[in-house]
């Protein structure tokens, strides 16, 4: 095998996994918000989280994805570990369609001789205006390549009956009886390791198997080496996310582990059946004793590659329907596993939602950022109580405590800023639609606006610290007025939280209360002020006390001003 061979095969290879990649990305974009409902769908009927995974893992061609997806998703509290494993089960049914396609149109309808017309295709639709028909055209180009490299591999591995020395010493390893079956299985997982692939692995093996190298059982032990091999990504996934995403992926361990356990102890019942199922089609059957593949092109050929291609079914299949009914026990493994961290538990301030390591898809990221963006929300809103007790309090003692809260809060609140920035930063890079850019820019203003809610809090608490060092105070009457002056912005806070909810839930539709509660602040502040100036004219007010009184007041309106402007951003965007 010469330089120019392998170096063709290692870019065969690449040209494989990088269309099927960008195929999967094509049909994201294509079907992001119908994913969203996917997901939005799923109850606690275990039933309905397998068809959802095998929905999304069928659409989007990669059970990689949707594993990793779901940790994500587990980890920013939009699924419960109940309702993840059971997709997960799904996800590994649906990523054996990717098997069927390759079988059938990779080697029997050799789909890549119209590869390069639907290139073609692929590039006039990626040049049209409309974002849908970009992301038509970049599944198509896509789809295009991954068949493209799949025939350039087939092209570029050697003959080894040109060669009987090499194709000795593969089949050697076959001779070794159940031992060969735990080689293979250990070749599959490592191949699966380093690929990041299952579908991959599986490719390759259909290859191996179709040239002769490698008889059928050893094939299908590769398979089931593949079952294990793929887990590794959501655990990588997982392995920066919180303690509920790292029991999501460990579920899938599990899970596949247990098929390969009970697929090794019944190995040959169940290669009997395969091939039974593969005979029952006209075919010979691929699990007979002495089967060996000489001709890609013939029965036999055909028999071997839908035969594994059924065996991977079966596999998760049969798999799925025995542990969809111990979901709960899976659930207690896991919990008991991967222990609750006492030191992490009560963390406060961190992120929530965002810290499961690579994004899920970019399509999908933005569901995270939004439920992190709530809880931003929220957690400014403690900031504004703190304002208020400031407000307040009279004891000095108390006061300061209180102070030291504000400036906490206003560190806080920069920090989740940087880091939901972040976050979006690399959304952003990845490849999006036109939607999902928009929904990001508007989210960027929005946390910005959320950081200079936190800022008035710690400008109140500077406001009141110059009062006291000035030996000034507010009487009963100023206070209550403040008081009211917060409760008009608390007022706005519930309704800009409500509006950040809807949008997350896609039930938005109008700001109408946001309006109305800064209406509210707006009308409180004017009336307020006329009458301070009132009293001012009459002398019956200290004019130094007024200006650090007005101060607060306007703060508190400006507070009311950030929050509107959060609401119109998700107007504009976020509108059902």
């Amino acid at each position: 095998m010469g330089i120019m061979q392998i170096f063709t095969l290692l870019g065969a290879l690449g040209m494989f996994l990088y269309g099927m990649n960008l195929m999967s990305s094509g049909l994201q974009k294509a079907a992001g918000d119908k994913l969203r409902g996917f997901l939005a769908a799923i109850t606690s009927n275990p039933f309905k989280g397998v068809a959802t995974g095998l929905g999304v893992t069928t659409v989007i061609q990669s059970s990689s994805a949707t594993t990793v997806m779901v940790v994500s998703f587990v980890n920013a509290g939009l699924l419960t570990l109940t309702q993840a494993i059971s997709v997960i089960m799904g996800a590994n049914i649906g990523t054996t369609v990717t098997a069927w396609l390759v079988a059938w149109l990779g080697f029997k309808a050799d789909i890549s001789i119209l590869a390069i017309p639907l290139m073609a295709l692929g590039f006039l639709f990626s040049n049209s205006k409309r974002n849908q028909h970009q992301n038509i055209g970049e599944l198509i180009v896509g789809f295009s390549l991954l068949f493209l490299g799949l025939s350039f591999m087939k092209e570029s591995v050697p003959d080894l009956g040109e060669t009987p020395q090499v194709l000795d010493f593969v089949r050697a390893w076959s001779s070794h009886g159940f031992g060969s079956v735990l080689i293979f299985l250990a070749f599959g997982t490592v191949l699966t390791l380093v690929l990041q692939s299952s579908s991959a692995t599986m490719a390759i093996t259909l290859i191996m198997l179709s040239m002769g190298w490698i008889p059928f059982n050893m094939a299908c032990a590769m398979v089931l080496g593949e079952n294990i091999g793929t887990t590794i990504t959501a655990n990588i996934a997982a392995s920066v996310g919180n303690t509920q995403a790292k029991r999501a992926a460990m579920s899938h361990t599990i899970f596949n582990l247990f098929g390969v356990i009970w697929a090794l102890i019944l190995f040959k019942p169940f290669l009997a059946l395969v091939g039974a199922i593969i005979e029952s089609f006209g075919l010979p059957n691929p699990a007979a004793e002495g089967f060996v593949v000489s001709d890609p092109t013939s029965a036999d050929g055909t028999a071997a590659l839908y035969g594994l291609s059924m065996l991977h079914t079966l596999f998760n299949t049969i798999n799925t329907l025995i542990l969809v009914w111990f979901i709960k026990y899976i659930e207690r493994a896991v919990t008991y596993i991967i222990k609750t961290p006492k030191n992490k538990e009560n963390e406060a301030f961190r992120l929530k939602y965002i810290s499961a390591g690579p994004l899920a898809t970019p399509e999908l990221a933005t569901e995270q950022a939004i439920k992190e963006i709530i809880h931003f929300a929220q957690i400014s809103r403690n900031g504004l109580d703190y304002a208020k007790q400031a407000v307040g309090e009279k004891r000095e003692d108390k006061f300061e405590e209180l102070r030291k809260k504000l400036v906490k809060y206003e560190e806080i609140s920069d920090r989740i800023e940087y880091e939901i920035a972040a976050f979006l930063n690399e959304v952003a890079a990845g490849d999006i639609s036109e939607v999902s850019s928009m929904r990001v820019k508007a989210m960027y203003k929005i946390i910005g606006e959320l950081e200079s809610l936190g800022d008035s809090g710690e400008a109140i608490s500077r406001i009141l610290s110059r009062r006291n060092i000035h030996k000034k105070s507010f009487d009963d009457t100023t206070i209550k007025n403040l008081m009211d002056m917060a409760d008009a912005v608390d007022g706005a806070y519930e309704a800009m939280i409500t509006n950040l909810k809807a949008a997350h839930d896609g039930t938005l539709k109008d700001i109408s209360n946001a309006y109305n509660a800064e209406e509210r602040i707006n009308t409180l502040r004017n009336n307020l002020r006329d009458a301070e100036i009132e009293d001012i004219e009459d002398g019956g007010k200290n004019y130094q006390t007024s200006v650090y009184y007005m101060d607060i007041v306007n703060e508190f309106e400006r507070m009311g001003d950030f929050i509107i402007n959060i609401s119109e951003d998700l107007d504009r965007v976020f509108r059902e």
